[in-house]
């Protein structure tokens, strides 16, 4: 047989001949190009010679079988191999797909499931490979697509300013690490910093934070690294909820500031508490018990030998 052009080659490879012969025909009638080859070592030959987009391997056949076959053809070519053989065991089967195997087909056979199988495997070798999304930054949660312009929290969308999205993108990139505000300034802005850019990505800071919380209040996923920055939180729950009490806003030169989802109790809870004076003493202790607790919680067959199956 003439070497093959078409697109869709398959290489039928059993030692009976009529066998071969007849998957052959039949791929031919689908529109496939189909060489028949009765031994391994014929069928080695031709795959050096000629490519084939998928195989069709008997098991039993004398010298080498199809075990040994499908192993050397898969140091060759990377091609969809269907194992068709009268061997109908579950472990026969289990070593065939370990071997390398895509599909298992027994005889006697159907010819029509036969040809489905084969285009299925085909369909599924030529479908393009899934494309990583280098571009999204996943952290607990939170989800930044850089290339889509998106960022979302618990799979909700959220609306952001372009300024307030390459701040949280800066963030989310160096997750755990505090960022100082010199960086997310000069990286979201390109600008120089200054005097003023402090206060700006304060202010930007701030309306991230009441932006996450109105989705999620239950974490502070924005942390304030003392002198340093701010730090996006890298350690979530099962769930993304870390159950803890927001810190209260503050460093060098910022004014405190309560988070959206902190209280007043939790601000003053991170005073220092006077000693209860007799008349109050019962009920400033309970409201700080409160301050603390508040943040805690939660066809017809073919393949018959005579009677007897062949391999």
């Amino acid at each position: 047989m003439s070497p093959m052009t078409d697109s869709e080659r398959i290489l039928v490879v059993d030692d009976e001949h009529a066998i071969a012969d007849l998957v052959v025909s039949l791929l031919l009638r689908e529109g496939m190009q189909a060489r028949a080859c009765y031994s391994g070592t014929q069928a080695l030959e031709a795959l050096e010679k000629e490519a084939f987009d998928l195989a069709i391997l008997d098991i039993m056949m004398p010298g080498m079988d199809g075990f040994e076959l499908c192993v050397r053809m898969r140091k060759m070519r990377d091609i969809p191999i269907i194992f068709l053989s009268a061997k109908d065991e579950e472990a026969d089967q289990v070593v065939g797909f370990t071997l390398g195997a895509d599909d298992y087909v027994t005889k006697p056979f159907r010819p029509r499931e036969l040809v489905a199988r084969v285009r299925a495997r085909l369909r599924r070798a030529a479908a393009p490979a899934p494309v990583a999304n280098d571009s999204l930054i996943t952290v607990g949660p939170l989800e930044v697509d850089v290339a889509a312009h998106s960022a979302s929290l618990h799979r909700q969308k959220m609306k952001l300013t372009p300024k307030e999205f390459a701040i949280l993108t800066l963030l989310a990139q160096s997750a755990g690490r505090p960022v100082s505000a010199k960086d997310l300034f000069e990286g979201a802005w390109e600008e120089p910093f200054d005097d003023a850019a402090s206060n700006t990505i304060m202010v930007h800071i701030r309306h991230l934070r009441k932006k996450l919380a109105a989705i999620d209040s239950s974490t502070q996923f924005i942390e304030t690294a003392w002198g340093v920055g701010y730090r996006l939180k890298a350690s979530h729950g099962s769930d993304g909820r870390t159950g803890e009490n927001p810190p209260v806003e503050g460093g060098e030169g910022e004014p405190l500031e309560p988070y959206a989802v902190a209280s007043a109790e939790v601000i003053a809870a991170a005073e220092p508490e006077p000693a209860p004076s007799k008349r109050g003493g019962k009920g400033a202790a309970k409201a700080s018990g409160k301050s603390a607790a508040k943040g805690t919680g939660r066809l017809p067959l073919i393949g018959r030998r005579g009677g007897s199956r062949g391999a």
